[in-house]
């Protein structure tokens, strides 16, 4: 997926591009979406796995970023302070993090029948943007059964735009919502990959850049300030130590900026990067675990193809996402219907 060869979209790329094109081309990494789509109501759940197996017992390297606070998310301050991540990702609206992370905790419990008896909690890791404009987000319309729904469906295929938590949200003046896109990094003669995901809901109307170009400035339509948030997940094989992940999820505001935004005052900005090469155990016989890293100097090229993956799953976000009516009545057109 990401955006298709006949888009007529051109974006500065470096690297080439995975076979599928999506986050799930880093091995084992997989999606799982689930929509509401109905009068007034617009949301739902989006969750990325970082592998396939117990991510509680074997838990992945992982770092974030707060580019800017304007922000609900629920399992940050555990990842700055330890580095991994323990549950799958979950994404969705912002009065819906309650209950995506009641779920959550439900789910890690059936699969873990240690947690909270004979070892500690889990984190759980939900993401949020305020859905608001077109989802009746009051109505509090997401459910357990529709997170743990998402949560027993992943897949390494999963479509892109208005669904799962992308559903309701808006980017740039235009409908936006879930997008991703990968590329693949030559290391020692093997070839790696970098993967990103997005939910776009930032960005102010007429600042759309797409390649350099100042598109947004073309197109005619109501004026909006730059607030709404964006969730960021990076998910990479190369393996990279937290202090470098989090050196990965900090470039995430280049891609942000290439595509228009200034992250202004009420967006709540925020990049999660994860490795599947460095996985850290829950039990351990031995004091020492090994891991690798990568060696600083050489380390350019993964910058940018992070920074490229991620700039094309925003624009991609807004490529698939169909013109929308939503909560009383308003209108977001597609991005596809002004190309």
């Amino acid at each position: 997926m990401g955006l298709p060869d006949n888009s007529g979209l051109n974006l500065f790329e470096k690297h080439k591009k995975g076979k599928k094109n999506l986050i799930t081309d880093v091995k084992g990494v997989k999606v799982g979406h689930v929509t509401i789509q109905k009068e007034n109501i617009n949301t739902c759940v989006t969750v990325v796995f970082p592998h396939e197996g117990n991510l509680f017992l074997d838990k992945v390297m992982a770092a974030s970023a707060v580019l800017n606070g304007f922000g609900k998310s629920v399992g940050l301050l555990q990842i700055e302070e330890l580095g991994t991540i323990e549950t799958p990702i979950v994404m969705t609206n912002t009065l819906s993090v309650g209950t995506a992370t009641t779920a959550l905790t439900k789910y890690m419990l059936k699969h873990n029948e240690d947690i909270g008896i004979t070892t500690g909690t889990v984190n759980c890791l939900v993401t949020e943007c305020n859905d608001g404009r077109l989802n009746d987000i009051r109505g509090l319309h997401v459910t357990e059964d529709d997170v743990l729904t998402a949560l027993n469906s992943p897949s390494e295929r999963f479509e892109e735009g208005a669904v799962g938590s992308g559903t309701g949200m808006c980017c740039l003046g235009f409908k936006g919502g879930i997008g991703s896109s990968s590329r693949l990094v030559d290391v020692d003669g093997k070839e790696y990959t970098v993967g990103a995901l997005v939910m776009s809901n930032f960005g102010s109307s007429g600042n759309l850049i797409i390649g350099g170009d100042q598109i947004g400035r073309r197109i005619k339509g109501q004026t909006k300030k730059d607030e709404g948030s964006i969730i960021i997940i990076i998910g990479t094989d190369i393996p990279l130590s937290e202090r470098q992940l989090k050196r990965l999820a900090k470039r995430s505001a280049i891609a942000l900026g290439r595509t228009g935004s200034y992250m202004g005052n009420g967006s709540g900005d925020v990049a999660i990067a994860f490795t599947t090469a460095n996985r850290l155990p829950h039990y351990s016989s031995k004091d020492i675990i090994e891991t690798k890293m990568f060696f600083d100097d050489n380390i350019d090229k993964v910058f940018e193809a992070s920074i490229e993956a991620v700039e094309e799953s925003i624009i991609s976000s807004l490529y698939h996402a169909n013109t929308t009516v939503g909560f009383m009545g308003k209108e977001v057109k597609g991005l596809r219907e002004y190309l």
